[in-house]
């Protein structure tokens, strides 16, 4: 007898999305370039100690510009894992905390960060060692 109870996706269960998908057709990849993305897990892993205001953010994600760091904030809120709050004060305040889904993305990215400073001597061999694979195979011939 067949077990009809309802069971969550798998990963297996994810359809592979043509080249030419979009968002409705394969709402995952979208999700996943958006969360995957450097600098929103940056935002979300600085997030996670709690509410920062856009300066603090800015100065806490080395590297990200102005532009990128407003783009990465926007998208981030419109996918409902950041809240922005304004407070009528002058200059007018904003502060940028995860929502409650938001946190749900902490241990997900956490984890993906400890895998890789885990493996990241694993990674460089393996690169050095493709780069000289490449670089033999793409000398000239008699060289």
């Amino acid at each position: 007898m067949e077990d009809s109870t309802p069971r969550e996706p798998s990963i297996t269960d994810v359809p592979l999305c043509g080249p030419q998908a979009d968002d409705a057709e394969c709402p995952v990849r979208s999700i996943l370039e958006r969360v995957g993305d450097k600098w929103a897990a940056s935002v979300i892993v600085n997030l996670a100690q709690g509410p920062a205001r856009f300066s603090t953010l800015k100065r806490q994600i080395d590297g990200i510009s102005q532009r990128m760091l407003t783009a990465t904030l926007r998208k981030l809120e419109r996918d409902g894992v950041v809240d922005r709050t304004v407070y009528p004060s002058i200059p007018p305040r904003v502060d940028y905390a995860l929502t409650p889904l938001g946190q749900t993305l902490v241990p997900t990215i956490q984890a993906l960060v400890q895998w890789a400073l885990s493996n990241q001597a694993e990674i460089k061999a393996a690169r050095a060692e493709y780069d000289a694979k490449e670089q033999v195979m793409n000398s000239p011939v008699g060289q």
